[in-house]
């Protein structure tokens, strides 16, 4: 068995997936449009031909799926925790995820981290970014 995060995009998909793969070293796996489609053409309004309709980006390891859908809204509840080995990789991540975005906790230190930090980027995706402190 194995978990992975959807994510649902309003029109940005593709924007979206090629941002994390130039910036957080991920990789798309696949990606088929509305118009690539086998039979009867749904798109979805506002989306267009060209949207996304199935994408796999490979992040760290694990698979992240996603698709633009009509009226998506900004995760709210939800956070894809992106654990890094070094402050100076989580503090470059989350600079670059947090432009254009919403920054809920600032990157810096806790007890629990060398740094972290909680925001929601420029696409609507809630992230956390964390540099583990050891814990026994």
């Amino acid at each position: 068995m194995k978990l992975n995060a959807y994510l649902n995009f309003a029109g940005n998909c593709r924007e979206a997936l090629e941002f994390y793969e130039k910036h957080l070293a991920a990789r798309i796996g696949a990606i088929m449009t509305f118009a690539e489609m086998p039979g009867p053409k749904n798109i979805p309004p506002g989306i267009g031909a060209d949207g996304v309709l199935h994408a796999r980006l490979d992040i760290a390891g694990t698979y992240v799926m996603a698709s633009d859908v009509a009226n998506a809204l900004p995760m709210r509840s939800a956070y894809l925790s992106l654990s890094v080995d070094s402050t100076p990789e989580a503090e470059r991540i989350s600079e670059v995820l947090s432009e254009g975005g919403e920054v809920f906790m600032p990157m810096g230190e806790t007890f629990f981290a060398h740094r972290f930090a909680m925001l929601r980027d420029k696409f609507g995706v809630n992230w956390m970014i964390i540099h583990e402190k050891p814990m026994c």
